[in-house]
């Protein structure tokens, strides 16, 4: 399995807005699959990293890293993790995290953060086997 970055809008190709057309409902009820000019945009942004795994040609996954800089440093966040329910238990996730792990500190970032509803078990269980430790905070949102 490759893990690959999107970097150039140009990389997002039928097949790719298709992937995110069948990954993100397996994610999230709430939000649409991102259209092929929102994923060129993140693909063009400096702070958005948009991976996927890529098996025989197949995308089974995907994940964004988002490397930021405020006062205090350099943050680094995961975001939108998803595996095809086809491909879940077969390290694509792990590969994925562990990809975005090494960029987020190649990149100058100390820290990786990321949140996960509770209900995601066996992905809380992959958080911690790759060493990331729950955090005592409260996570707030704003909806606008």
């Amino acid at each position: 399995m490759d893990i690959i970055e999107l970097t150039d809008p140009a990389g997002v190709t039928d097949e790719v807005t298709a992937a995110f057309a069948r990954l993100i409902p397996q994610l999230s009820s709430s939000n649409p699959p991102p259209s092929a000019e929102t994923l060129a945009g993140i693909a063009a942004s400096e702070a958005s990293h948009l991976l996927l795994a890529v098996e025989d040609g197949a995308i089974l996954g995907s994940l964004t890293l988002v490397v930021f800089a405020i006062p205090t440093g350099l943050r680094a966040w995961i975001e939108d993790v998803v595996v095809d329910g086809e491909a879940r238990g077969k390290g694509v996730g792990a590969a994925l995290n562990e990809h975005a792990i090494d960029l987020a500190g190649a990149l100058g970032a100390t820290t990786v953060d990321l949140t996960s509803r509770p209900s995601r078990e066996a992905a809380n269980r992959l958080y911690v086997r790759l060493g990331f430790e729950l955090r005592e905070t409260n996570v707030y949102r704003y909806k606008l």
